[in-house]
Parts: structure tokens; sequence; C-alpha cells
């Protein structure tokens, strides 16, 4: 892969450098907002490691500006000392694609990265397109629309739908999908929340019949308003 590094802090950068480059990987490093907004521009990168507090333009900032100005959709892991749920929804919600608490394991920063960018890489197991009321996902182009409107997903956020259309009706746990996104590096207890707030978003808040249902215990259900409850 070919990562940027956007982190203001000198050590922590120079060791996530050290350790990517020892991975194989070619990575370019930035220490402000400004100049790591100039090479996320001008640059092809495969994944973007951004700080959230940085000088010169915060991270929610430079995301933000990168996805509605910049038209950039290279994966964004934000890396942060903010640990709360509406800090990692901000961060979601401004385009970035996953989040890390620091302090992060650099063995931890390489396995998302790397789950960030294999999107479009796997090739799905399904490939029969999945249908739930005006809500359809094809595996294979990785579309999703939602009545006529054509709907754009995050790496994470599509593989949570992916991975609830394909078991519908039936409730996915929360285990299960943290095992389906993240493997073996599961996350801390408010990632999973944030990203099916973020898909909540997308899929169901612009619209009036809802189909994302969480069952408090258990997990996760997508399926017709129309079928009771559990």
């Amino acid at each position: 892969m070919r990562v940027l590094i956007i982190e203001d802090n000198r050590d922590l950068a120079s060791n996530m450098f050290d350790f990517l480059e020892a991975k194989g990987h070619v990575v370019d490093a930035a220490g402000d907002g400004i100049t790591g907004m100039h090479l996320a521009l001008v640059n092809q990168y495969d994944a973007i490691v951004l700080d959230l507090m940085l000088p010169g333009m915060d991270g929610i900032t430079l995301c933000r500006k990168l996805r509605e100005e910049g038209g950039k959709t290279t994966p964004v892991l934000m890396i942060t000392a903010r640990d709360s749920l509406d800090d990692k929804i901000a961060g979601l919600e401004a385009g970035a694609d996953d989040y890390l608490v620091k302090p992060a394991e650099l063995r931890e920063v390489e396995l998302r990265l790397r789950v960030l960018h294999r999107r479009g890489g796997d090739q799905p197991q399904k490939l029969k397109k999945m249908v739930i009321e005006d809500l359809s996902l094809d595996p294979a182009t990785c579309s999703v629309k939602r009545g006529d409107k054509h709907i754009e997903l995050p790496p994470i956020p599509y593989k949570i739908l992916e991975a609830l259309m394909s078991r519908s009706p039936q409730v996915v746990s929360r285990d299960e999908i943290e095992h389906v996104v993240w493997g073996e590096g599961r996350p801390d207890s408010d990632s999973l929340r944030a990203h099916v707030h973020l898909l909540r978003d997308i899929i169901d808040k612009p619209f009036q019949r809802k189909l994302l249902r969480t069952l408090r215990g258990f997990g996760y259900q997508l399926v017709s308003p129309d079928v009771p409850d559990q």
C-alpha cells in the first residue's frame, strides 16, 4: 500500500512511518493539516492515517474538504485521543472510514489499513444481488441503491450492510459483525455503534420506512418494518 500519515506528534509519526515501511508499504508523512491536505490532493494513496488535532487545519475539516471539495475517496483511518461515541460519529460523518483511539498498537493500525484497502479486492462469497424492500446491494459491483437513489457507503458501513442483508431476516450479533468487518483485530466497544449510527443515517433516516433495527443485547437486523419484532 501507499500510505499518507498526517500526524503532528513527531515520535508517533516516526514510529508509524518506520513500522509501515518495514512491512513493505510506501509511506509519506505530514506534520500539519495544510501540508497533509496538499499531499492527499496531489498524490494517489491507498489509505490515509489522520490525526484529529492538527496545526493549520484540524482533521475533521481536512477530511470533509478532502471528500466534498477534493472529491477524494481515499480510505481514511482517523486516530485521536478523543474517545467518546460523539467524537467517533463526528469523524465518520466528516468522511473518515474508521477510527482508532490513541494509544493505538501499530499492528492494529496496519490491520485496519489493510481492511480499508481490501474493499473491492476481496471476492464476495455471494455475488447474487440482495434486495430488501426498496433497498438493494449488488456485491459484484459494490453498489447500493434505495429506490432510485444511488447510495455511497464507506467500506465498513458497506461491509456491515452486506452482512445484515445476507442474513436477513435473521438477527446478526455484534460479535458476528465485528468478525466479518475486523477479523481478529476487534475494535473498542463504541466503534461498531458509531459505524451502525452512520449506516442508519444514510440508508434509513432520509426514508419513511425504516429497515435497520437494533435489538439490545442481541445485535442488529435488517428487515421490512412489516415483520413483527422478535
